[in-house]
């Protein structure tokens, strides 16, 4: 048993993607066509082919065609389970609290526009080794990609902030973290809060752990990411 078989994702795909409109003034962005196939198509596959089994979509605008399309997930051969948090969006934070029932004490957290090309095994190993409730996938991306959010160094995030940019903000949240249930626990169901004020908090408190990679990631959260990615998908 690989330390990969116990660990679902929750899959964050509950967005408006208001950056991909009018595509996705009918369809929501995990059905976005790319490469001849649904996004969320490609997303599964590579989480299968790296071993993940089981994902749970934290859907909410037009994620009932979601799961009208993907079903249980059995012809990709990761299981699916739903929540939605319609017709009110939680947030990114919100929406995972209350797929906790489904989710279990530890799972990945994958951004539902991410195309990351990683293994996830090492990531998982790190995270058992380190002893801290939650670590963040980290690229050295020096701005070039998107702009630099993270101040990370011996394993460990030491700043992470969205909305203020620092000198020495040289790495990027790669789109994937690994969470333990108990790091919701403050917070109420139904609550609307985002990911990113309790990782941001974790960094300051000394107990969010950092796992450096150096595949850089592919998005689709704009019409120039779904672009780039469109091209890498078709030339392999």
């Amino acid at each position: 048993m690989s330390a990969l078989d116990k660990i679902p994702v929750a899959i964050l795909a509950g967005g408006l993607a208001t950056r991909l409109r009018p595509i996705t003034e009918k369809i929501p962005k995990s059905l976005v066509p790319v490469a001849g196939k649904p996004f969320l198509a490609h997303q599964l596959e590579l989480l299968r082919s790296r071993g993940i089994r089981r994902a749970v979509l934290c859907v909410g605008h037009l994620g009932e065609m979601i799961e009208r399309d993907f079903g249980d997930g059995a012809s990709f051969g990761v299981k699916l389970d739903y929540s939605s948090d319609h017709p009110k969006l939680l947030g990114t934070g919100g929406a995972i609290k209350r797929a906790l029932p489904l989710l279990g004490e530890e799972f990945f957290v994958l951004y539902g526009d991410s195309y990351l090309p990683i293994e996830f095994a090492p990531v998982a190993e790190f995270f058992h080794q380190c002893g801290r409730p939650a670590l963040m996938v980290v690229y050295r991306n020096e701005g070039k990609f998107d702009a630099s959010n993270v101040v990370f160094a011996d394993g460990e995030i030491k700043k992470y902030e969205k909305k203020r940019k620092l000198a020495e903000m040289h790495y990027i949240d790669y789109g994937l973290s690994l969470l333990k249930s108990s790091v919701f626990k403050t917070y109420d169901d139904g609550q609307v809060f985002d990911l990113a004020e309790i990782m941001g908090k974790f960094a300051r408190d000394g107990k969010l752990a950092g796992y450096e990679v150096n595949e850089r990631f592919y998005e689709i959260g704009s019409p120039t990411g779904l672009a780039e990615l469109e091209r890498i998908l078709v030339a392999h």
